[in-house]
């Protein structure tokens, strides 16, 4: 995989009116475009075409989380709209996911989300997960792959432990990725591009630091080279 192909750029926007010059500009120099729930919620499934139509592989950041029919018929509903990824969270239950990777069927992948990016220490305590961010997102890489689902959502500060635990074959999508100097946002576990690649992610989500660049597209290429 090529630096550039490394990078799923976030179409971050209310509208996808806001949304398509951005991603006509970042298309030809990323991997991948992401729909997130901000753009699907105003737009539906004809964002998801029209963001296929820019040429890259979509990948639908739904974070879907509910009792496994509903989750399942979501799925369908996620990949006749063009999506090739699509994230349902971890949390759900090893049943959620098997009911996930059914509805979306062989032409989509399911990435499980493990523990949001923005989550620290002191909120995973609020809700009563237990225990270090590394041990609950490694505990739930362990169930979502077991259970069938072909990839995993996590920070940038897991993915080496991710990866011992999961091995080489699960796709590894990492947020939380932000440039050197660039600010962390509402973002608490990071890591640079490079560091993030270094640890063994697969594809890192590059949302605001390319959103809100002057330039996108040039802003794209200056994150791959420093891959």
């Amino acid at each position: 995989m090529t630096a550039a192909g490394r990078i799923c750029a976030a179409l971050d926007f209310p509208r996808w009116a806001d949304a398509e010059p951005f991603g006509r500009a970042v298309a030809p120099h990323v991997g991948m475009l992401k729909v997130g729930l901000e753009l699907f919620v105003a737009e539906g499934p004809p964002a998801v075409r029209a963001a296929a139509a820019l040429g890259r592989p979509v990948f639908l950041d739904l974070k879907l989380h509910d009792i496994p029919n509903t989750v399942e018929g979501a799925a369908r509903s996620a990949a006749a709209s063009g999506a090739a990824l699509l994230t349902v969270h971890a949390a759900g239950g090893a049943g959620m996911v098997r009911a996930a990777v059914r509805g979306a069927g062989p032409g989509v992948r399911i990435l499980a989300v493990t523990v949001l990016t923005s989550l620290d220490a002191e909120a995973l305590r609020e809700i009563g997960l237990a225990g270090s961010a590394e041990a609950a997102v490694v505990r739930l890489a362990r169930l979502a792959v077991g259970a069938g689902a072909g990839g995993l959502v996590c920070s940038p500060q897991e993915v080496a432990a991710v990866r011992a635990a999961v091995g080489a074959g699960p796709l590894l999508v990492v947020p939380g990725v932000r440039p050197p100097g660039a600010a962390r946002g509402d973002q608490a576990r990071v890591a640079t591009p490079a560091e993030a690649v270094r640890a063994g992610a697969d594809v890192i989500v590059v949302g605001r630091p390319l959103r809100d660049a002057a330039d996108p597209a040039a802003a794209a290429r200056e994150i791959a080279a420093g891959i």
